[in-house]
């Protein structure tokens, strides 16, 4: 049954990021946690992310924003290998725990909608991409810290999927090359692989839903998410 249900995470994962650009980590991310163990389980949610962020980029790259990727980026790559080295450091326990905290905090913040006026200019993209590098090497949730500054910057729907997809693509990258590959037997990547494949399409048919709606129902799973984990990880 873990497989099957470890494909279904992804699958539903993938729709959802297809559909509105963001959210692959922090629907799938606790899933995967729960399902495999806090070290494989965000491995795996990085792995997956990068792949449908690389999808998604190749037809948006002509509106990404270098210049204002760039400080984001830069500061992620320094903090993604201080998430790595947390995550071969800490008990699985402290590790569920946090992660929970890390999602629920994350969510309610979007939620809530919050803006903050140190999340704006250079300042503001080097502290969101640092504690994105080391949320998303930990945890596999560094998008909130990006929606909050893509929130205070003012960027448009397309502006703000684009740039996502570009940060996605080398921030996971980063993390999965700190970390290694996940340890899969070949069933379970060509498992993982169609999930994919089947998200990212089936998530490319459906419409006539607002973005609003699906943004919701993105974070309203990601909430569920991140307090199961955390109540695992108490209850452990």
């Amino acid at each position: 049954m873990v497989p099957f249900l470890v494909g279904l995470v992804v699958l539903v994962a993938a729709s959802l990021q297809r559909l509105t650009g963001i959210g692959f980590g922090l629907v799938a991310g606790p899933g995967l946690v729960l399902l495999l163990g806090p070290g494989q389980g965000v491995l795996l949610s990085n792995l997956a992310a990068g792949a449908i962020s690389a999808y998604g980029l190749a037809t948006a790259w002509r509106r990404v924003r270098l210049t204002a990727m760039l400080p984001l980026v830069g500061a992620a790559m320094l903090t993604v290998p201080v998430g790595a080295w947390l995550v071969g450091r800490l008990r699985e326990q402290v590790l569920m725990i946090g992660i929970g905290a890390l999602v629920v905090a994350s969510v309610s913040l979007l939620l809530a909608g919050v803006r903050l006026r140190g999340l704006r200019g250079r300042r503001g993209a080097l502290a969101a991409g640092a504690a994105s590098g080391i949320m998303n090497a930990s945890a596999g949730v560094g998008g909130p810290p990006l929606t909050l500054y893509g929130v205070n910057a003012g960027w448009a729907g397309a502006e703000f999927v684009a740039n996502a997809q570009f940060y996605g693509v080398t921030v996971n990258g980063l993390s999965v090359a700190a970390k290694g590959l996940p340890d899969m037997p070949l069933r379970s990547w060509l498992l993982i692989t169609g999930a994919v494949a089947i998200g990212i399409a089936a998530g490319s048919r459906i419409g006539g839903v607002s973005d609003t709606r699906m943004r919701r129902l993105v974070l309203g799973l990601a909430l569920v998410g991140g307090l199961s984990i955390t109540l695992k990880g108490l209850y452990a």
